[in-house]
Order: structure tokens, then C-alpha cells, then sequence
């Protein structure tokens, strides 16, 4: 009798790797965007970011049974892992340059005037010049911040510096952007 009872709990349950794969699912729907704007902010096209998001997602399936949210909140550990994706791709390709703008330009494309056109790359150029002027860790800072949308704490969680270091380098980061370029309005 009780065999019978516990026959459809056994059925019902979801075997180990299906509910993986359902969490997987969640997380990918949820992080996507943002992750793949992280990585944008730091590599030289679209493709290879798309390239580089979809390593961050095979490593975070591979990784997610063993996740610990004691550990570090989930948000922490994805751009954790894309930005040790990003390390890695730019110690395989020995280059410094982490920004491009062009793969940003492609996502905001759409059919525009060719003077519009021209203004945005002249734009885009300018800042392009103005972030090569900040050191690799400012770049990563900015790309955290305005790329990925996260918030100081959360930046800080995933860089291991402190809260407030993370508010002043960003500070003083957006101040030597404002010099180079001027204000928002001439860009």
C-alpha cells in the first residue's frame, strides 16, 4: 500500500540534471543582456562577445550544481566568471585594448540618416580615445558599472575592493572622461 503512495511522488520527482537544466534556463533568461553588455564593454566586437557570453554560460552550467549561495550571491558569481572569461581571452590574445564601442554602435543600429551616422562614429571615436586613457582597472570598473548595470557593492563583491575604493576610482574615472571629452553634451 504504501508503494502505491510513494509511485507518484517517485514519478513526479525531476530527475538531477533536468532540474539543472531548469535552473540553468532561469538564469540564463535573467543575466543574459547583462552579461553580454559587461563583455561588450570590454572586447573589440560583437561577435567575440557573443563568443565570450556564450563560455560564460557553458562554465556557469557546468559549475551550477556546485554553486553556493553561502559563497557569494548568484548576480557576484556570474560576473565573476565572465570576468575571468574576458581575463583569459585577452591573456590568450595578448592585446590591451578592452573597449570597443563598435559592438555597442551594432546593438543600438537600426536604419539611421548617414549624418547621424557620422556623428554617432565621430562621437564613439572620441570616447573610444577618452577610455584609453583610463588604466585597465578603471575600464574594468566602468564596464561593471555602466555596462553590466551592477551597483558598488556588487562591483566590489566581484573585484574584492572595498565599497568605497570602488565609488572613488569610479569618481575619478568619470572626472578624467569628463576632461578628455568635455561635458556629455559636446559628445
Amino acid at each position: 500500500m504504501q508503494e502505491r503512495a510513494l509511485l507518484p511522488l517517485i514519478h513526479d520527482r525531476v530527475p538531477a540534471h533536468i532540474e539543472t537544466e531548469l535552473e540553468f534556463a532561469a538564469v540564463f533568461e535573467a543575466y543574459y543582456k547583462r552579461i553580454f553588455n559587461y563583455i561588450a564593454y570590454r572586447v573589440s566586437c560583437r561577435y567575440t562577445a557573443e563568443d565570450l557570453a556564450s563560455q560564460v554560460f557553458e562554465k556557469t552550467l557546468s559549475k551550477l550544481p556546485g554553486y553556493s549561495p553561502e559563497k557569494a550571491p548568484l548576480e557576484v558569481w556570474l560576473f565573476a566568471i565572465a570576468r575571468n572569461v574576458v581575463n583569459d581571452y585577452y591573456r590568450s590574445r595578448a592585446r590591451q585594448r578592452f573597449f570597443s564601442l563598435d559592438s555597442i554602435r551594432e546593438l543600438v543600429s537600426g536604419k539611421k540618416e548617414p549624418e547621424t551616422l557620422i556623428l554617432g562614429r565621430e562621437r564613439s571615436d572620441r570616447l573610444q580615445v577618452a577610455l584609453d586613457t583610463l588604466s585597465p582597472k578603471e575600464r574594468n570598473l566602468i564596464a561593471l558599472k555602466f555596462g553590466a548595470d551592477l551597483k558598488n557593492t556588487e562591483i566590489a563583491r566581484i573585484t574584492g575592493i572595498s565599497e568605497s575604493n570602488v565609488g572613488v576610482i569610479l569618481y575619478r574615472s568619470m572626472r578624467k572622461l569628463k576632461s578628455e571629452i568635455g561635458s556629455v553634451e559636446e559628445l
